[in-house]
């Protein structure tokens, strides 16, 4: 992937949806081409500097680049720019980082 010509804004979140393959109990496997459920997991690509506080500060974001994160179902925005589909995760939607 080439360079990221995204930059959010306040507590906003770049993420690179991860969609993998479902394989049902049978052993049947369901590519991701079918029409699914919206993703809840993603790779962060980019991360906003935070959103003001009323105490003139930043919230302070707990994630970095690179963390696989899961997210509330309806807690994204997709967006496709050069022809790459990217979501939009505000931080208050992300509900755990994902540790393997």
């Amino acid at each position: 992937m080439a360079k990221l010509k995204l930059e959010p804004l306040g507590s906003r979140l770049i993420v690179k949806p991860v969609i993998e393959d479902e394989v049902t109990k049978s052993g049947i496997i369901i590519p991701e081409t079918v029409d699914k459920e919206k993703p809840v997991k993603g790779k962060v690509l980019a991360v906003g500097p935070g959103k003001f506080l009323e105490n003139g500060q930043r919230e302070k974001i707990d994630l970095k680049v690179g963390d696989k994160i899961l997210f509330e179902k309806y807690g994204s925005d997709e967006y496709k720019v050069d022809n790459e589909e990217f979501l939009v995760v505000e931080y208050d939607k992300v509900v755990a980082i994902i540790k393997i």
